[in-house]
């Protein structure tokens, strides 16, 4: 780690190097191995970012065309993680539920030497939609699903597998893009989790499963989730100004704004900002995405915070007809590659990420027998 400035939460200390990805750099912005985010959103699938984060460079299209039968075949779920998702209580936070199957699935298709880790790392990115919705779709619906779906994209599957049909274009290549802004973002809780474990020498398994513990907490993850319930409180955009005025005035802690690297905007924000607009007019919504403007507009006027990538994009999902109780997990579905990814670079250069810590505790003390202890 370089640098000894004491700061909370580590913000500002350079932790690493990495190749993957640059977060709020001037002249830079969000760039996946170099690649603006907006030139990926408008132009690449998800697989190929996929690709591209894992094997370090985008396909032609004889290697997409490869990487995406791969993936279609490595969907299924054996018998033993089915009956594990079973037994997952129906009213377990779905996160959990990934985190358990992941944990699972580690034992009995281990990675053995790290030589299969693009495997591995497929592997996961192939069935952990397969995981979220058939524990979903038989606690639901009381039914189990075939996991094995024929459609080319990812998040044509995870739509496919949650309406048993197959989605139209718009859904298909929303979710998609929404899978690629968050594929990536260098050095966040869940990441840095997931390059500390594997900096032991552990796992892909056990880094993914850490890396999902750390994306759980609402300070990270969840903020999609809390959007959306903050986005319904509100039946009208004059209401939802007047709430959001009280609940600053609360100072009541409001999801979905702000962001810890980035100072003046998200550039993922306008992205999914659109694609709301769009799915909004679509569905013929009137009241969720002017609540949603109303909202940007009152934390932008008063408080100078921006929307980040989660806010527009719980409208994005809901507007889709995913359950908001599996935001967070889509998420998971999305950022695995990241992880993965890092994963593989901190192997190839690894060394024990072992931090110091200012002591403040009490100072030398002696030892009183228990007998004089008052």
């Amino acid at each position: 780690m370089t640098g000894s400035k004491k700061t909370g939460g580590l913000a500002g200390i350079s932790a690493g190097e990495t190749k993957l990805c640059t977060v709020g750099k001037e002249g830079a912005g969000l760039t996946y191995l170099g690649y603006d985010i907006y030139d990926l959103a408008d132009n690449a699938t998800f697989e190929e970012v996929a690709y591209l984060l894992l094997q370090g460079k985008l396909p032609n299209q004889q290697e997409l065309d490869a990487y995406i039968e791969k993936i279609k075949a490595n969907r299924g779920l054996p018998d033993a993680l089915k009956t594990v998702l079973e037994m997952v209580p129906a009213d377990a936070h779905p996160m959990d539920v990934l985190r358990t199957g992941v944990s699972f699935l580690g034992n009995i298709e281990p990675e053995g030497d790290f030589a299969n880790q693009a495997d591995t790392a497929d592997r996961l990115l192939a069935c952990l939609p397969s995981m979220m919705v058939y524990w979903h779709r038989f606690h639901a619906d009381g039914v189990r699903i075939d996991t094995e779906t024929d459609d080319d994209s990812i998040s044509g599957h995870i739509l496919h597998m949650l309406k048993d049909e197959a989605p139209s274009e718009l859904h298909q290549k929303s979710l998609s893009t929404t899978l690629i802004l968050y594929a990536e973002h260098e050095f966040n809780a869940s990441t840095f989790a997931a390059r500390v474990i594997t900096a032991t020498l552990s796992d892909m398994h056990s880094a993914v499963a850490g890396a999902i513990g750390a994306l759980r907490g609402p300070l990270h993850g969840g903020a999609n989730e809390a959007a959306m319930e903050l986005i319904q409180k509100f039946k009208s955009a004059a209401e939802a100004t007047a709430g959001i005025h009280a609940m600053l005035k609360r100072k009541d802690l409001i999801m979905g704004f702000g962001h810890r690297v980035y100072t003046t905007s998200d550039p993922r924000n306008s992205v999914n900002k659109q694609m709301s607009k769009t799915l909004a007019d679509e569905a013929g919504d009137t009241v969720l995405y002017p609540v949603s403007e109303a909202i940007e507009k009152v934390m932008w006027d008063e408080k100078k915070l921006f929307a980040n990538a989660d806010f527009y994009a719980a409208t994005v999902y809901h507007f889709m007809g995913i359950p908001t109780y599996l935001f967070t997990p889509i998420f998971v579905c999305s950022r695995v590659t990241g992880w993965a990814a890092h994963v593989m670079e901190q192997r190839a250069n690894n060394k024990l990420i072992r931090p110091a810590a200012e002591y403040t505790g009490p100072s030398l003390q002696e030892w009183v027998p228990i007998s004089d202890r008052t």
